[in-house]
C-alpha cells in the first residue's frame, strides 16, 4: 500500500509558438506523501509550486514535454530545491528554445519507473503533440498523467512545429487506450477525465487521422 496522494495547482502564464502567443492556464500535478514528492510540469510560477510543495523533499522535476508552458518554472525550481529536471531527449530541441543555456539534469526513457513515497510511475512515451512527449501511468494510484497527449475530449493539439496528428493518435490508441476504463486521467490543461471516457472517441480519431 502505498501512501502517495495526488496534489493540484494550477498556474497561469503564456505559451509561445511559431511566432503566436497565448494565455493559458496549467495543471501542476504533485505526487508524494508528507515527506517528498516530485512535480510533473513546473509551469509558469516556481514560487507558488514551493508553496505547494510545504516543505516536502522535491526528488524531481517530470517534463511531460518541452513546450514554455510546461517547463518555464523547471530550472529555479530545481536550483531552490536540489531537484533534477527529467526530460525526454526528443524535447531537447524545443527545451532549447526557452532555456538555451540551462541542459535538463536526466533523461526520461520509455518503460522507466520512478518510484516515489512507495508510487510506481512507469514513463510511456507518447509522441505526437511534441517528439519527447510522455505520459506517466501510476497503476497503484489508478491515475495516468498525460500532458498534452490526451485531454476530456480528444487528443492533444497538433497544429503546430514539431507535432503529428498521427502520431498522436496511435500513441494515445497503443499506449493509453490499452489502460485499465477506470484509470483517472490528470491532463496538462482543464479536467481530468477516465480511459473509459475517452475510449468511445477512438473511431473517429483514427478515421481522421489515417
Amino acid at each position: 500500500m502505498t501512501a502517495a496522494r495526488v496534489d493540484h495547482l494550477v498556474t497561469s502564464g503564456t505559451f509561445s509558438l511559431d511566432g503566436g502567443t497565448w494565455d493559458v492556464d496549467n495543471n501542476v500535478w504533485i505526487v508524494g506523501d508528507g515527506s517528498e514528492a516530485i512535480v510533473i510540469d513546473a509551469a509558469h510560477d516556481a514560487e507558488a509550486i514551493l508553496a505547494a510543495l510545504d516543505g516536502r523533499t522535491l526528488r524531481a522535476v517530470v517534463c511531460t514535454h518541452a513546450h514554455d508552458d510546461h517547463i518555464g518554472a523547471a530550472p529555479a525550481l530545481a536550483a531552490a530545491t536540489g531537484a533534477r529536471v527529467l526530460l525526454h531527449p526528443d524535447d531537447l530541441p524545443l527545451w532549447k528554445r526557452t532555456h538555451p543555456d540551462h541542459h535538463p539534469d536526466g533523461e526520461l526513457t520509455d518503460g522507466q519507473t520512478l518510484t516515489i513515497a512507495g508510487a510506481d510511475l512507469t514513463v510511456l512515451h507518447t509522441p505526437g503533440h511534441a517528439p519527447g512527449a510522455v505520459c506517466l501511468y501510476a497503476p497503484d494510484l489508478g491515475t495516468v498523467f498525460t500532458g498534452d497527449t490526451l485531454f476530456a475530449g480528444g487528443p492533444g493539439a497538433t497544429g503546430r512545429s514539431f507535432s503529428d496528428f498521427p502520431t498522436i493518435i496511435d500513441s494515445i490508441r497503443d499506449r493509453l487506450l490499452t489502460l485499465p476504463p477506470d484509470t483517472v486521467v490528470r491532463t496538462g490543461h482543464g479536467a481530468t477525465t477516465t480511459i473509459g471516457a475517452e475510449a468511445p472517441h477512438l473511431e473517429e480519431w483514427l478515421r481522421r487521422g489515417h
